[in-house]
């Protein structure tokens, strides 16, 4: 069935009915993560009405406006510009205007730019209104089938320096938790040999290229995944989230006495992954727990 812009544009309104829609507010609009149906008759409405629509790029903006059916005036604030950028936005809420925010993809401000508009906009007493949907993120961890989790990390992308990559790779090992990462395809191999070799038997949830054509979703254990890769080149292609699945609770418990006493001895003498490896040898406590607690004594 085809809806034309206009049909749409009509339901979105009727959705709406008669909610206010309060001048000089900034909206927050999450937009498609992939599939442009995935887009709320919300956001379509808001969208139809803002005066200006902010872009964290005016040519993926541009190509959403059109297949909704508008032409607004544009603004690029990204995050090189934000700063100043905001500047132009806060001058026409201060006309009485509506300006809505869109990042690529997405919820605004979730590894996007966005929050030192909203900053800024709720600085200036300026009402800041939120209107959701879709988040890849959430979509992931709804998708990971992660049982023993409750709540979650957002941890977003990893710097990409070597020492504070490895410093924040450490962190989410160290976590009991479930936790959130995105990745791109450049480093998506490497995030996953490290995981493989810190972690081998915790649970993760792979997701590329959510809600669009070729959306992928594997769950294995971590030592699993450089191989599930390897096994066909286009598994490293498109944008990635990965769910590392919360620790079971047979890992969360306090370790045997004897394993800690042997973890302590190896440690003092052998880098850490090598100590741990040998000390769920000797000791048959799970690698894990004994990863996390050698963690906690070097931190």
């Amino acid at each position: 069935m085809n809806i034309t812009p206009s049909a749409l544009l009509a339901a979105a309104d009727a959705a709406a009915g008669s909610q206010q829609f309060p001048p000089g507010a900034l909206y927050v609009v999450a937009t498609p993560i992939g599939n442009l149906a995935d887009i709320t008759l919300r956001a379509v409405h808001v969208l139809a009405r803002a005066d200006a629509v902010a872009c964290e790029d005016t040519r993926v903006g541009a190509q959403l406006l059109r297949h909704l059916g508008l032409d607004k005036p544009l603004i690029a604030l990204h995050a090189h510009n934000e700063q100043g950028a905001s500047g132009a936005v806060l001058a026409r809420l201060a006309a009485g205007e509506s300006v809505a925010y869109v990042s690529d993809a997405g919820t605004p401000a979730v590894s996007d730019p966005g929050a030192v508009l909203v900053a800024q906009a709720a600085a200036a007493g300026h009402r800041v209104i939120p209107i959701p949907g879709a988040s890849s993120a959430v979509t992931a961890l709804s998708v990971a089938g992660d049982t023993v989790g409750a709540g979650f990390r957002f941890v977003g992308f990893l710097p990409s320096r070597g020492g504070e990559r490895r410093d924040a790779l450490a962190a989410c090992l160290g976590e009991r938790s479930t936790q959130v990462l995105f990745e791109a395809p450049h480093r998506i191999e490497a995030l996953a040999a490290t995981l493989a070799e810190g972690a081998p038997e915790r649970h993760v949830t792979l997701c590329r290229e959510l809600t669009k054509q070729f959306e992928t979703v594997a769950t294995m254990a971590a030592g699993e995944l450089p191989g599930w890769l390897a096994a066909d080149a286009n598994r490293v292609r498109g944008e990635f989230v990965l769910v590392l699945h919360a620790l079971p609770a047979v890992e969360a418990e306090g370790l045997a006495p004897a394993a800690l006493q042997t973890l302590e001895v190896l440690l003092r003498e052998l880098p850490l992954k090598q100590a741990v490896a040998l000390a769920a040898e000797i000791s048959g406590a799970p690698r894990n727990a004994l990863y996390q607690e050698a963690l906690a004594r070097r931190g």
